[in-house]
């Protein structure tokens, strides 16, 4: 059992140089509603367990320091902080002041993540909820995934200017989300598995960019953009129904649906493109982009046991890298 943070206190430095917690956080991929989620429409998030983000904190050290190995940056409280970890630093400051903890403690803090980053897996999100996972568990304070999705959602504002929190939800939580941006979450119960395969375009996915994108297209045509985030909405609206039913072969001719859509908003890429029709004609039940597009990752809805088949053909059309995973 964890100690409170009042007994941690009490701790002496031979006790705490030999504690370790370990905070740890999952991937996710959005289904549906992309896009349409930042103008109060529904979406569909499902974690990915295949890739992982970590946070190891040890007591000992005589001073706060943050450990970034995948940035290769190393940040000690007091010093300048890095720009590419400004946002993290902020996270950590804000979870301490949660856990009522007024000055920065003696602690070493050492990232890691296996989640690509910039291809709408939801790594920095998975980052920031492996780091507040991290110091409630080290100071004997269980957090609610309502409050560590409120604390990631600040530290996504940084990276994505006005992201609509369903990254930071679905990692939390981690299980399958039904969003809407200022309601509460809804978890969906799946009458049946999902087995997905993610495909890595190779091209990073630049959120902030993309998002803007679309912004500047509403504003010039509010209209057309409506009307496309209406269908998105429907189509979201059905897929939830189709999970919780079972309808896997309904979910998949969604996604085609869903990809079409945001076609039409100039998201796509002629690489993604081609993955989505690599998939189908491999059998998929069904495949789009996720997240923001322009790059990253198509997804695909498979038969149980065509895993192999699709990989090939996604791999023939370019894909980088495969990831497969069931959610249940």
């Amino acid at each position: 059992m964890a100690k409170t943070i009042a007994e941690t206190q009490k701790e002496s430095p031979e006790e705490r140089s030999e504690r370790v917690t370990i905070g740890r956080a999952v991937g996710k991929v959005i289904l549906f509603g992309e896009h349409a989620v930042v103008y109060d429409r529904p979406a569909i998030a499902v974690p990915v367990t295949q890739v992982q983000a970590q946070a190891r904190i040890e007591d000992g050290e005589d001073s706060l320091t943050l450990m970034a190995k995948d940035l290769g940056i190393e940040h000690r409280w007091g010093e300048p902080v890095p720009k590419e970890i400004e946002p993290l630093v902020a996270l950590v400051e804000a979870t301490l002041d949660k856990l009522s903890i007024t000055a920065p403690p003696a602690l070493r803090i050492t990232l890691e993540s296996t989640i690509p980053i910039a291809r709408g897996l939801g790594s920095g999100a998975a980052v920031s909820t492996a780091v507040v996972r991290g110091l409630g568990q080290h100071f004997g304070h269980s957090l609610s995934s309502e409050e560590v999705s409120a604390l990631v959602y600040g530290a996504e504002r940084y990276y994505h200017g006005t992201p609509s929190g369903i990254d930071n939800t679905v990692i939390a939580y981690q299980k399958p989300i039904y969003f809407v941006k200022g309601k509460e979450p809804v978890v969906i119960s799946l009458a049946q598995p999902l087995d997905l395969i993610i495909a890595d375009s190779g091209v990073a996915s630049p959120t902030k960019e993309v998002v803007q994108e679309v912004r500047t297209g509403w504003e010039k045509d509010m209209e057309k953009y409506e009307r496309v985030f209406d269908g998105i909405e429907d189509l979201t609206s059905q897929a939830r129904k189709a999970m919780i039913s079972g309808s896997l072969l309904r979910v998949g001719e969604l996604m085609g649906e869903n990809h079409q859509l945001l076609v039409k908003l100039g998201v796509s890429s002629p690489l993604l493109d081609s993955l989505v029709e690599a998939a189908r004609g491999a059998g998929a039940w069904g495949a789009k982009l996720s997240g923001a597009g322009k790059g990253g990752n198509a997804v695909a809805l498979i038969r149980p046991g065509s895993e192999e088949a699709v990989a090939k053909s996604l791999e023939g059309a370019g894909a980088k890298s495969i990831i497969y995973t069931q959610v249940s």
